[in-house]
C-alpha cells in the first residue's frame, strides 16, 4: 500500500511519532482510545506519519493479535492522511518475519525494524536478519539503530550493505554518531530520520529527512515547524523551536523514560492513554511534577492551566 506522505526523499513523512499504546485500568488495550490518540497525533500535533506498536507503544509485552487490531485501528483512523509504519522487529528473525506479514496483511505502510536485542548477533547476522524481514514483504522498511538498548551497533559497513536492498530505504538513527550517518548517506540512498530528541536539530544538519519522535505526543506541532523552518532556509527560527521545546525533551526522555513519561504528559494535556503494563511503572508524583515544570517551561498547555 503506498504511503499517504512518503516523498522519494522522505518516505514515511518527515514528522513522525512513535505512537504509545493506551491501555485501561486492567491492562488491556484501549482501542477507543488509540482511536483518538492517533486522530489528535496527526490532527492537532500535525503528525504525517505515526510508528505502532514500536517499543515506546511497549511491544514487547503486547501479543501479536493485539499488535494486529491496534495497527487496524490506527489505520482506519488515520491511513488516509498520515504513514502508518508497524514496528515488526524483535530478537527473533522468525518471529520478526511473521510480524511484517501480519503487518502487510493489515495494511501497513512501512515496517520499523529494530536491531535484534541481548542476543547480540554479529554484523552478518544483523544483515542477513533484516535482509530476511524485508524479502518477507513489498513494504518500505526503516532500520532502527539504537545500540544502548540492543547492545549492537548497525555498522556502516553494514548500512551500506542493506541499502542494496530495494526495500531497505530508512533508518531511524538512536546511535548519536552523526559523522557515521552522513558518510551512510553520502555513500546510499538510506534517508535518515533522528530517533532521538535530544539530536533532532543535530540531525537535520546533516541532511536527515525528519524525526520518529517521543516528544512528538505533546510537542509535533513545534516539531513539524521545526523542519518546515529549516527546510525553508531558516535556520536560526529553527533553533529557536529546539531552544523552545528544549524543556519538553528533558522532562520526558532525561527522566524515567520515553513510554512512562509520555503517557503521563499526555494526561496532563488532557489526552489520556491509560497506565503502562510491568516491567514499566507509572511515573511517581514527584516525576509528574518534575514533568509538569518541564512541560509548562516548554510553553505545553495543561489541561488544568
Amino acid at each position: 500500500m503506498a504511503s499517504p506522505t512518503g516523498t522519494t526523499d522522505a518516505p514515511f513523512g518527515r514528522m513522525l511519532t512513535a505512537m504509545v499504546t493506551p491501555f485501561t485500568g486492567d491492562g488491556q488495550i484501549d482501542y477507543d482510545a488509540a482511536r483518538r490518540l492517533a486522530t489528535h497525533l496527526v490532527d492537532v500535533q500535525r503528525n504525517d506519519g505515526l510508528v505502532v506498536n514500536g517499543t515506546t507503544g511497549e511491544s514487547p509485552t503486547t501479543s501479536d493479535d493485539e499488535k494486529e487490531r491496534l495497527l487496524a485501528v490506527v489505520l482506519e483512523a488515520v491511513g488516509d492522511r498520515a504513514t502508518v509504519v508497524a514496528g515488526a522487529g524483535t530478537n527473533d528473525t522468525r518471529h520478526s518475519v511473521e510480524l511484517a506479514r501480519r503487518a502487510a496483511g493489515a495494511g501497513a505502510h512501512g515496517l520499523l525494524v529494530v536491531t535484534p536485542y541481548y542476543n547480540k548477533p554479529p554484523q552478518e547476522g544483523l544483515y542477513r536478519h533484516f535482509s530476511a524481514v524485508a524479502d518477507a514483504t513489498g513494504l518500505p522498511v526503516m532500520l532502527y539503530d539504537i545500540p544502548g538498548r540492543s547492545g549492537v551497533p548497525i555498522k556502516t559497513e553494514t548500512l551500506i550493505r542493506l541499502a542494496q536492498h530495494e526495500r531497505i530505504v530508512a533508518v531511524k538513527d538512536a546511535k548519536g554518531d552523526l559523522f557515521a550517518g552522513s558518510q551512510v548517506m553520502a555513500a546510499t540512498g538510506l534517508v535518515f530520520y533522528s530517533g532521538d530528541d535530544l539530536l533532532n536539530l543535530a540531525w537535520l544538519s546533516v541532511g536527515a529527512a525528519g524525526f520518529v519522535s517521543v516528544v512528538g505526543h505533546v510537542v509535533g506541532a513545534d516539531l513539524a515547524r521545526m523542519i518546515s523552518l529549516y527546510r525553508n532556509g531558516d535556520v536560526e527560527q529553527a533553533r529557536a523551536v529546539h531552544e523552545q521545546v528544549a524543556p519538553v525533551v528533558d522532562g520526558i526522555m532525561l527522566k524515567a523514560g520515553g513510554a512512562i513519561m509520555a503517557k503521563a504528559a499526555l494526561s496532563l494535556v488532557g489526552v489520556p492513554a491509560g497506565p503502562v503494563r510491568l516491567p514499566l511503572v507509572d511515573a511517581t508524583e514527584k516525576e509528574i511534577a518534575e514533568l509538569r515544570a518541564c512541560l509548562v517551561a516548554g510553553g505545553v498547555k495543561l489541561t488544568d492551566s
